[in-house]
């Protein structure tokens, strides 16, 4: 199983946002969850007068900052941006140069946008017709402008909808490819890009490599192992190209067979083991399940600096082993940031007492199974070694195989010269100076060639190539129905060979879209396409050309292979809202979603939810906790900002309730299960909705399991996980988990 909890990379960066003259952040609360980055956001008020807009269904530390605030419902994101498309198109405040050249199927999207009048946005979402007008001329008007989002935008069973449409509008409007504009994605860690590009998922290989045959031989061959041997690790060549399970929905994979539980689909046979290396549990929801998961395993095995909670919360006494894994500050190696920049992070001491380095552990893992020749044979391969150091040769090894979001350039040694000289790259900019002149920092990626630059904008044509320039990729075709998918004439890089549209490039067109002719040696080494051409010739021949590998495309806002090719609003699965779920109902229950079969329809139209249920629960994070809370909670001092945890509600909502400031109160979900917290009176929330923070563990259901920690490691706070009553529902694409927006019944403990 694996993480499938993000949604895309930031285009362009923090520093770059001080160049925006509009910054609309939606379910995002950068003040709190990225408290320094959010300094950038302060800048670009300082420097160009920025209008900070926050649309977020709780007014929060960044809502109290900005000049434009909209409380909107939870899960009508989509019905609001279509809102502010409808005013966009109708006053023509589009780009229509750029979409007409760079973007594929606005039209459509158009045709959407006409239903949703602002009368109808404001039924829907409830924000004023008034608030969406001033928005979206703010916006509209005030370029260029950059559009932020993080989970409040992703845990939605449509988030994939929700982070389609939202660059859609910076598409709209020209807001893509230049500097002060973009998408840009905030992660919750400072590696989750990173892991995302390693592919800590279980839908594709390392670099966003597919799972067909194809990847799967360049990956034996780059890795220096038989294909055959790596096929035979499965039980069938089948399941090579079969999703896995996903973090959000493991547990299904213990629990499936017994009664109401999900069908799976795993070769026959349920999970009885789980592995988890430094993933808080208490950041899944259905935490009943998990916990039931948790007690019907064969084995649990936890390996983290601190007492993974899966540990208190299971039942299960026996071969449930806790391994001492060393910190971030007791190793080395590479991270990516948000904005796709790579640092180097240098061991600070050795690993304490008998705790080991999460490398150590999976290389004494895969010594006991069998293959620790053929895991680590890739750190030989680069110059012929006979014996790897890791991290360096490790980092070496994603540089040589990597192609597809261009790693080529991130060197350990690159990385390391531009962590060390770090005081001389511009903030904002990322530009170098002195010795890093003509490089950025951190070599943001793609970075082509261990020349390259880094791309510190992504699709920007007023740089060349080899400066960070480039167009959107050219991944579906070069025509879709009669209508060519390649850009528009004269929409290339600067100083490109082809100054139009062209095809990512392959051994076979090469010489005619870059207009040269290979030598016979050439054509002997290059590999079939850009992202299996561990050669390097195609992208070397490119950065002298102009061109970007993988092509130049047009920006796609139609995909047909999704269940909604242009983004629709479907309510949530527990909707306050049921007059709607009949005008707006959710998918179909889909089978084998990442192995399990995942209801939609079936619970929506179970019942009129809200009747039982019906306050909006809304969850995130607090600014001392950060993630889970684990390490967090077992600091004294941070622990102590927030020693107990509560429940966020409006006074009103209190009174109607018989509830006073301070009570200890039950929240209910409809998946049947409960929490004890205490009630804390807020104007943060409106009447119809509650506020809980996720980061709490060590109290299930009313009980306190504190005892359950070993002698020494009870955290300092210790509370009910808000996960316990987050409801059931799953994104369609990605499966990340619908957590901002559901429904609770509250009542006086």
């Amino acid at each position: 199983m694996a993480n499938t909890w993000g949604y895309g990379a930031m285009t362009n960066s923090l520093g770059d946002i001080q160049n925006a003259k509009a910054i609309i952040i939606f379910g995002a609360n950068p003040a709190v969850n990225h408290p320094v980055g959010f300094g950038h956001f302060l800048k670009a008020k300082e420097r160009n007068n920025a209008q900070i807009i926050v649309v977020d269904p709780r007014m929060t530390k960044t809502a109290a900052k900005a000049d434009i605030y909209a409380q909107i419902r939870p899960g009508t994101d989509i019905p609001f941006m279509y809102g502010m498309l409808h005013l966009i198109f109708k006053n023509g405040w589009h780009d229509e140069k750029f979409i007409n050249d760079r973007v594929y199927a606005m039209d459509e999207v158009m045709e959407e946008a006409k239903k949703w009048t602002p009368e109808k946005v404001e039924d829907v979402t409830g924000v004023s017709v008034e608030k969406l007008m001033q928005i979206t001329r703010v916006y509209s008007r005030s370029t260029p402008g950059t559009l932020i989002w993080a989970m409040g935008l992703t845990q939605h069973n449509i988030g994939s909808s929700n982070t389609r449409l939202a660059p859609i509008i910076q598409l709209a409007l020209g807001n893509m490819g230049v500097e002060g504009g973009g998408t840009n994605i905030l992660r919750g860690h400072d590696n989750v890009q990173g892991a995302t590009d390693m592919c800590c998922l279980s839908h594709t290989l390392p670099g966003y490599y597919g799972l067909s045959a194809g990847s799967w031989k360049y990956f034996a061959k780059s890795w220096g192992v038989d294909y055959e041997w790596l096929a035979g690790r499965f039980k069938d060549k089948k399941m090579m190209s079969a999703k896995g399970f996903s973090l959000s929905r493991w547990y299904a994979g213990v629990l499936a067979g017994k009664p109401g539980e999900d069908k799976i689909h795993n070769a026959g046979t349920n999970l009885k083991a789980l592995f988890v290396m430094g993933n808080g549990i208490t950041s899944i929801a259905q935490q009943a399940k998990v916990k039931e998961a948790l007690d019907d395993l064969e084995l649990i095995v936890l390996a983290d600096p601190f007492v993974n909670e899966a540990a208190i919360l299971t039942d299960k006494q026996d071969d449930v082993f806790i391994l001492p894994a060393a910190t971030q500050f007791e190793t080395s190696g590479s991270v990516t940031a948000t904005n796709r920049s790579a640092q180097w992070r240098s061991k600070v001491v050795e690993p304490l007492y008998e705790s080991k380095t999460d490398h150590e552990v999976m290389f004494e893992l895969a010594k006991r199974l069998g293959f620790y020749g053929e895991y680590t044979k890739g750190m030989l391969i680069r110059e012929n070694k006979k014996e790897f150091t890791f991290p360096e040769d490790a980092t070496d090894e994603i540089a040589r195989i990597i192609k597809t979001i261009g790693l080529t350039g991130w060197t350990a040694e690159r990385i390391k010269k531009h962590t060390d000289n770090w005081h001389m790259f511009d903030k904002v900019s990322l530009r170098g100076f002195g010795p890093m002149k003509g490089e950025y920092y951190g070599l943001p990626w793609p970075c082509w060639t261990e020349t390259h630059s880094g791309s510190p904008i992504l699709y920007n044509i007023s740089l060349p190539v080899k400066e960070g320039g480039m167009g959107f990729r050219n991944r579906f075709g070069v025509e879709r129905e009669g209508v060519d998918l390649l850009a528009g004439k004269g929409s290339a890089p600067v100083g490109s060979a082809n100054p139009d549209g062209y095809p990512e490039i392959t051994a076979e067109n090469i010489e005619e879209v870059l207009g040269i002719t290979l030598t016979d040696e050439e054509k002997a080494k290059i590999g079939k396409n850009w992202k299996v051409d561990t050669s390097n010739i195609i992208a070397q021949k490119c950065m002298e050309a102009g061109i970007a590998p993988y092509g130049n495309a047009k920006a796609r806002a139609k995909v047909w292979t999704f269940p909604d090719p242009i983004p629709i609003h479907r309510e949530p699965l527990h909707s306050p809202r049921s007059d709607l779920t009949k005008a707006h109902p959710t998918y179909k229950d889909k089978e084998n979603h990442y192995r399990v079969d995942t209801k939609y329809a079936s619970v929506q139209s179970e019942k009129d939810w809200s009747k039982d249920f019906p306050v909006n629960l809304v969850t995130g994070r607090l600014v001392n906790m950060n993630g889970a809370g684990v390490a967090e909670r077992g600091s004294k001092y941070l622990a102590a900002l927030t020693p107990e945890m509560f429940c966020d509600m409006h006074p009103d909502l209190a009174f109607n309730l018989g509830i006073k400031n301070g009570n200890m109160i039950w929240i209910h979900s409809p998946e049947g299960t409960k929490i004890k917290v205490k009630a804390k009176f807020s104007f943060s929330v409106s009447p119809d909705r509650v506020f809980l923070p996720f980061h709490y563990a060590g109290h299930f259901q009313g009980e306190d399991l504190s005892h359950k920690y070993p002698e020494g490691t009870t955290p300092y706070a210790v509370g009910e996980s808000a996960n316990t009553v987050t409801n059931y529902g799953y994104d369609i694409i990605t499966q990340i988990p619908e957590t901002k927006g559901g429904l609770c019944h509250i009542e006086k403990a």
